[in-house]
């Protein structure tokens, strides 16, 4: 028989430990939470719309009226102010310039200026940020599109979706986290994989691409005579054989390998249902687009990301290529907004519509935008446009930015930013923001440093925010 003074004591001193071991655990549990975590996310998933090649802004969204009243001018060096050219036009003796040959008119509360070319995207003007005063130090493509979905133009760097894999994992354990999809047959710049690659992070937070056919994602399906249940098998010895290497090792590459294989699995069942587009009502395809039901099209692309974000997938990434009009643009470009501008504009009604607008953040843009003067000669009705990075347009909706809000300003020449400029860092640090997470401290430990996506720049575009 235990003493009563000693039972007293030893009881005491019980309860006082299972006390502290309650406060210890609330306070780990408090302290877990990752230091990049802002506990105030406007918006729980993103969907980038990227229009490749680099979309015209003065034929589409920054109005300059003044191209017009000059045009077949010189550029004058006032406003070129030694800005280094492209060799595509650098060692042109004469540079005109050259005014859209489109109409524009104002929409939507905010009196913003919209081209003819965009009919659709000028209806949802209340819903939408416009932002014409995007820059960027990139001038050529290769490195442009890598600065815009990397934060560097250098290749090797993880891409957007990656760090928002690694940084917030995925809501929806049989669909990827990041998930990409590319209009199908389009010429321009090629599309490769490390703009949507994991980079240094691990590689689960890779990009996986779903292709328009019935073998959406490369090699997950069974081949011929092999079931399931024959695969569930594999999977379980393959397992633990990689088990039993990992504590050996220690190698993180083995888990990746575990975690891919049991996700691909999942995804035999979950993709099928999510490609399938046969499921939607012919209102939405009216919507969109009678294009959106053929797969591939940028039109099924977007409606294909509207069910993707239903079903938890944080980072929905568009490709549409071919807005590179060196020659040709009053037909180019007329040919590419009518590919895109009735389903861009479809998608943030469709998510409207279904309570999804407030915490989905949709983007649309290209790497760097267009020159104010012609590349080789005028002949007064065809031309093209050579590259400029000191200033482009991009717009945005839903997730926590406002509506109805123009955002910057250019000279008259659409060359240079006025007003708000907006840098590549600073649309990446906003981005992040808006998903509830401090772009300085997101970092991954590599090669003796830690890296983010800002690199060591970029601040938040607090006007952008509702």
């Amino acid at each position: 028989m235990i003493p009563r003074r000693t039972a007293l004591a030893q009881t005491a001193a019980g309860l006082g430990s299972i006390a502290l071991a309650g406060l210890l655990r609330e306070a780990s549990a408090a302290s877990s939470a990752p230091r990049y975590l802002t506990g105030s996310p406007r918006a729980k998933r993103v969907i980038y719309l990227f229009q490749s090649g680099g979309p015209s802004q003065m034929d589409l969204l920054d109005y300059k009226p003044r191209l017009n009243q000059e045009q077949g001018q010189e550029l004058p060096e006032s406003v070129r102010k030694g800005q280094r050219l492209t060799g595509m036009s650098g060692h042109q003796a004469s540079r005109p310039l050259v005014g859209s040959p489109f109409a524009f008119s104002q929409h939507g509360q905010s009196g913003a200026w919209f081209s003819e070319l965009l009919p659709h995207t000028a209806a949802i003007a209340d819903d939408i940020t416009v932002v014409n005063s995007m820059f960027t130090e990139a001038i050529n493509h290769g490195p442009g599109v890598l600065y815009m979905q990397t934060g560097s133009q250098i290749s090797g760097r993880p891409s957007i979706g990656s760090w928002l894999s690694y940084g917030l994992g995925s809501t929806n354990e049989n669909l990827p986290s990041f998930v990409v999809l590319t209009t199908k047959d389009k010429k321009g710049q090629p599309l490769v994989s490390n703009l949507w690659g994991s980079g240094f992070l691990p590689g689960e937070h890779d990009g996986v691409r779903f292709r328009p056919d019935r073998d959406a994602v490369l090699y997950l399906n069974n081949p011929a005579g092999v079931d399931a249940k024959s695969r569930r098998l594999v999977l379980d010895r393959l397992e633990e054989l990689h088990q039993v290497q990992l504590a050996k090792s220690g190698d993180r590459d083995l888990e990746t390998r575990i975690a891919q294989y049991e996700m691909g699995f999942r995804m035999q069942t979950s993709i099928p249902d999510v490609t399938d587009l046969s499921q939607e009502s012919d209102a939405t395809f009216a919507l969109y687009g009678e294009e959106a039901r053929t797969p591939g099209t940028y039109a099924a692309n977007c409606l294909m990301a509207r069910r993707l974000a239903e079903r938890g997938v944080n980072f929905i990434q568009l490709y549409h290529q071919d807005w590179d009009h060196h020659g040709g643009l009053p037909g180019g470009i007329k040919a590419e907004c009518k590919q895109t501008d009735q389903a861009s504009a479809a998608l943030v009604t469709d998510l409207k519509q279904r309570g999804m607008l407030d915490d989905t953040l949709v983007i649309w843009g290209g790497e760097f935008g267009r020159t104010n003067y012609c590349q080789g000669k005028f002949n007064g009705t065809s031309f093209g446009r050579d590259h400029h990075p000191r200033c482009f347009s991009m717009w945005m909706a839903g997730g926590g930015v406002k509506g109805g809000y123009v955002h910057g300003k250019t000279d008259d020449y659409s060359y240079n930013v006025e007003e708000g400029g907006v840098h590549v860092h600073d649309f990446h640090a906003t981005l992040l923001h808006l998903l509830g997470i401090d772009h300085e401290q997101l970092t991954f430990f590599y090669q003796g440093r830690h890296f983010r996506l800002t690199d060591v720049h970029g601040h938040v575009v607090k006007e952008l925010l509702a």
